[in-house]
């Protein structure tokens, strides 16, 4: 991750990240072995990209490296749709947990965060569907029941 800088939006994103603690997870578990072409510092960006402009698949996501800017800051040229599902799929949950904690670990550190006073709480704004017939408690429309 040294190639990042804080010039270009991606080293603004990836600057709380502690480069030394990824690129030690990346060899712990071995995420770019027999790689060639999409890094795992790469897809995180793409990734990181995509969730940012609300990228709605896979095909959109490499229909988006078509832009020189984006191909330039991520270090990317083009990448089919099975690579990128490939990747996703083979992708260790541990290395997001890991940068995870410690971006929460460094939140509490600059927070003087105090467990007993104000724990740290993760919202999702997904809709979970529900059947209406079943739970008609958790209207959502009309014709839709879910749970925010």
């Amino acid at each position: 991750m040294d190639k990042i800088t804080r010039k270009n939006s991606f080293g603004q994103w990836f600057s709380p990240i502690d480069s030394q603690l990824f690129e030690e997870q990346v060899k712990t578990l071995k995420l770019d072995f027999y790689t060639k072409k999409l890094t795992t510092e790469s897809f995180l960006k793409l990734l990181l990209f995509a969730q940012l402009q609300e990228v709605e698949s896979l095909h959109a996501l490499s229909d988006c490296l078509f832009d020189d800017k984006l191909q330039q800051a991520i270090d990317l040229d083009s990448i089919s749709i099975s690579q990128l599902s490939r990747r996703l799929n083979g992708l260790n949950p541990d290395l997001f947990q890991r940068l995870f904690l410690d971006l929460v670990s460094q939140i509490h550190a600059k927070t003087h965060y105090t467990k007993l006073v104000m724990p740290l709480k993760i919202i999702d704004s997904s809709t979970l569907p529900l059947n209406l017939t079943n739970h008609k408690w958790a209207k959502f429309r009309k014709t839709k029941a879910g749970v925010k």
